[in-house]
């Protein structure tokens, strides 16, 4: 009995998908909803579930084939006919195949967050021939900003690693095999066969996704001038989205020339010299923030408050407020407070552009920019405008110490509207901040030092911070950016007036 694998429904007005991936092929066992292979179309990824369990006879539509609605894509066959479909040439590793397929679990990609397609095998904990327990920790995986860790999904002996370290790897790609105990022996050599499989597809032409084509053709651009970052090089709609950007930043053709080679070093120094590759995260990092320069009119602004106010009064209620609240009074429930006041009268701050547009958010996501051994990331503290003190103070406590274990995810570090950047807590006086993206205003906030202040004709010793608001020109004028810092100053030296609303 054969059953067939067709196109599902995509979406209204959507008539055709391509083939992006096969996570199976011809001869291996399936089980019914078990994930077949992944449909790229203009807007989203379809996942085509197994109809029924058996064995994948063939595969109808290759990746990157364009299919229609309702196509067939592969047949699967019942469990006994598994062997009949496979090629002469396999004929003597099919034999044993039923016999270890019965007993063996793929360890896949976890789901790694939205808008995120493909992550770095940094480290395996286990080596081919381990026996692992069921949840014991196999492999660590690195995206553009969060660490995953991969567990074991069955007990059992790790068979075959698919994805050594270092490896790119997509969204629900295969990293392993995990087998019965009797397996152990048999799993080693299975290993070179899957290595010697990757380099066969970096042969063939790729077809690009349907609506990077489409965005490539109105813009006018060919796939020769947009680097791909899909499987195989693929070129995705992000990819044209990020040339055309790219091109609309520097229009000059001498600016797209090759990296400037690093200098001669003496033979002497390159011997003490240590070469570290870096990180994805750290990658991203670099390449978010220059992106971030080259397309916004950036201009920062500065002023600076008088700390006296807040730290007084942080001082009179700290204790009372950790015994009621379990959390410790700082100072970025006050700053958080003080801006979500001040984005209510410059609401351009907490605005972005959007092609011709400016979207204005009529609510306040506020990122509070945390540094970890890793890197800086941004967690988020949605509908900052509408928590109390102890709140903010809860969730920026509970979200850095995920931050600095590396356990944040994706939906926790986006859709922020503003963002805090506290560089005194490093000992910084005075810096620049660089807009997050697609954000148009950043504080940055700087160590409190004690300076002589001239108040009422008299000299005084005053603990004062710079303030430094880095913003969009494009969207925020000078006036706006000097009214938003002038009323996070007089919320600080005053901060009753957040309670009055004033």
């Amino acid at each position: 009995m054969t059953t067939e694998v067709r196109v599902p429904t995509l979406g209204e007005s959507v008539t055709e998908a391509t083939v992006a991936t096969w996570f199976k092929k011809p001869g291996d066992t399936v089980a019914q909803d078990e994930m077949l292979c992944e449909l790229e179309t203009d807007k989203v990824t379809v996942e085509v579930p197994a109809p029924a369990a058996g064995v994948l006879a063939d595969i109808v539509a290759s990746e990157g084939e364009t299919v229609g609605v309702d196509a067939l894509l592969a047949n699967i066959s019942a469990s006994g006919a598994g062997a009949a479909p496979a090629p002469a040439a396999a004929a003597a590793p099919a034999a044993a195949a039923p016999e270890a397929a019965t007993a063996s679990t793929n360890v896949m990609v976890p789901t790694l967050g939205e808008s995120v397609t493909e992550a770095t095998v940094s480290v395996w904990f286990k080596k081919v021939g381990d026996t692992v327990a069921q949840d014991e920790m196999l492999c660590e995986l690195e995206t553009d900003k969060v660490s995953v860790e991969v567990p074991a999904p069955a007990a059992g002996v790790l068979a075959e690693i698919t994805a050594a370290e270092g490896a790119t790897v997509e969204a629900s790609a295969k990293l392993g095999v995990i087998a019965g105990a009797g397996a152990a022996v048999a799993a080693a050599p299975a290993t070179a066969p899957a290595a010697v499989a990757a380099p066969a597809a970096a042969g063939k032409d790729i077809a690009n996704a349907p609506s990077a084509e489409k965005a490539m053709a109105e813009a006018g651009l060919s796939a020769a001038n947009v680097a791909g970052t899909g499987r195989d090089g693929r070129i995705m709609k992000d990819d044209v989205a990020r040339a055309m950007a790219a091109a609309a930043a520097a229009p000059a053709p001498a600016a797209a020339a090759a990296p400037t080679p690093r200098a001669p070093v003496a033979a002497d120094d390159a011997s003490r010299e240590e070469r570290v590759k870096m990180t994805r995260l750290r990658q991203t990092i670099a390449k978010r923030l220059k992106e971030s320069q080259n397309t916004a009119a950036m201009l920062t602004t500065y002023n600076e408050v008088d700390m006296g106010e807040v730290m007084a009064l942080r001082n009179q209620y700290k204790d009372q407020f950790e015994k009621k609240h379990g959390v410790r009074l700082g100072f970025m429930s006050f700053f958080t407070k003080a801006c979500c006041h001040a984005l209510k009268e410059v609401p351009e701050v907490n605005a972005e552009i959007d092609g011709t547009d400016v979207v204005y958010k009529n609510f306040v996501h506020m990122g509070v920019a945390a540094g970890t051994p890793t890197g800086l990331v941004v967690p988020v503290i949605r509908d900052a405008d509408a928590m109390s003190f102890a709140e903010i103070e809860k969730a920026i406590s509970e979200k850095g110490k995920r931050a600095r274990d590396g356990k944040l995810t994706m939906a926790e570090m986006q859709g922020g509207t503003f963002t805090l950047s506290n560089g005194g807590v490093y000992g910084s006086l005075m810096s620049s901040p660089i807009l997050n993206p697609p954000q148009s205003g950043i504080l940055g906030m700087h160590k409190i030092q004690d300076r002589p202040m001239a108040i009422n004709g008299e000299v005084v010793i005053r603990p004062m911070m710079y303030l430094a608001l880095s913003y969009d020109h494009r969207i925020v004028d000078g006036k706006g950016a000097v009214t938003f810092l002038v009323r996070v100053k007089e919320a600080l030296e005053d901060p009753r007036r957040l309670l009055m609303d004033l």
